[in-house]
């Protein structure tokens, strides 16, 4: 079989710019190859931040505006694609393009539909090969969560690792999300809770920038205990997995809320130390559940040391954390390595989402493709086992 080369992007719930990135794909045996091929991070402009952001919930919105930023995301992932060839060597035979998420609808624990934005027809036109988008409504159809959508790669990737005991891999993104790989036990994974949403929503309104760099403001204040106990009480926390969120639920107003009902001022710094508690302590009580070895991140988050200070604090010797970079899959490109991998499934037929994760009947292929697709689906058998990443520099 020959390889396939893959355009990946990953747009996450910061919704602070697009993660491109190229890989190329070989099956041997029942290993797949990764071989990476480059990424690049594209920064959403001040404007396009915005437009986001006004159509979140729980702001109103009107279909006219839905229809508008769905085309202008779709040019903006086409330049995005277009990056992803050039690192390709200016070829690729397909782009995963999962689009920008505006809202998850769950009600009572059950997903019952999902929107994404991204005109993957102004990404098809612009780069000229399929496209691959809309990967999370299968697995919704077949009664899961949609999300995380991950887990398929974790499992590849922590494969061999996971036969001497429990490994996690985890995401800091908006959402922070854990995927676990135990010997003889099938892949769990699931939405924690917030990683940078409500950080970054503290600082968008109290700082007027983006995020709080590196974990700055986190580092100077105190941890305030009557917010962190307010915020901990969320019942999302306690519901059992498979479970997914999202900006729906971690939005300005909910932090505002919990600030209100404090009845008197917290110090701005003293907000970002609780915040940072807050993902930490709910991260690594997920990470004691499951009585992992290792934790394995990724994210924007590790750019965070305050956060990882913390998490390493936490952990106390129970588990040992680092990131992908030592495992070949640069950390803050790898849900777009994920995305690509999914791609590379979808092409040959083969399901991305994972049931024990999404609590969906069956597992699913994932995704609709634009504009025909490929010419002929070529069924791989068996499906691969584990992902091993090839490149000169891990070797």
């Amino acid at each position: 079989m020959r390889a396939l080369t893959i355009v990946g992007l990953m747009s996450g719930t910061s919704y602070d710019g697009v993660d491109v990135v190229a890989a190329e794909f070989t099956l041997d045996g029942e290993t797949l190859l990764l071989r990476p091929l480059g990424h690049r991070g594209l920064d959403y402009d001040d404007e396009l931040r915005t437009g986001i952001g006004s159509l979140l919930p729980p702001q109103a919105t009107t279909i006219e505006a839905v229809c508008r930023l769905d085309n202008r995301l779709g040019e903006v992932f086409a330049e995005a694609a277009a990056v992803g060839v050039e690192l390709a060597g200016g070829r690729a035979d397909l782009v995963v393009s999962p689009g920008q998420t505006v809202f998850h609808w769950v009600e009572a624990g059950q997903v019952r539909g999902t929107l994404q934005l991204g005109s993957p027809a102004r990404v098809a036109a612009r780069v000229g090969v399929p496209v691959l988008s809309d990967l999370r409504s299968a697995d919704v159809v077949a009664g899961g969560q949609g999300a995380p959508l991950v887990p398929a790669f974790d499992a590849l990737l922590l494969a061999d690792a996971a036969a001497s005991g429990p490994r996690a891999a985890l995401n800091l993104g908006g959402i922070a999300n854990l995927t676990v790989v135990a010997p003889d036990a099938p892949p769990l994974g699931y939405d924690i809770g917030p990683a940078n949403a409500l950080l970054d929503a503290a600082a968008r309104r109290l700082l007027d920038a983006p995020c709080d760099v590196d974990g700055a403001r986190a580092a100077a204040g105190r941890v305030h205990p009557g917010l962190l106990d307010l915020l901990l009480a969320e019942p999302y926390y306690a519901a059992p997995p498979p479970k997914s969120t999202g900006k729906e639920l971690f939005h300005a107003d909910y932090l505002d809320d919990r600030l209100a009902a404090l009845g008197g001022p917290v110090p701005v710094d003293d907000v970002f130390a609780t915040l940072t508690e807050l993902t930490a302590r709910t991260v690594a009580d997920a990470c004691d559940r499951h009585g992992v070895r290792e934790v394995v991140a990724a994210g924007g988050g590790v750019r965070n040391p305050t956060l990882l200070r913390r998490l390493a604090a936490l952990g106390d010797g129970r588990w040992r954390l680092r990131t992908t970079d030592e495992l070949g899959v640069p950390a803050q490109a790898k849900e777009a390595y994920a995305f690509a991998l999914l791609g590379w499934l979808s092409w040959h037929g083969l399901p991305g989402a994972v049931p024990s994760v999404t609590g969906a009947r069956r597992a699913a292929v994932l995704g609709s493709w634009t504009p025909s697709g490929p010419a002929r689906v070529a069924v791989v058998t068996p499906a691969p086992r584990r992902l091993r990443v090839t490149d000169d520099r891990f070797s």
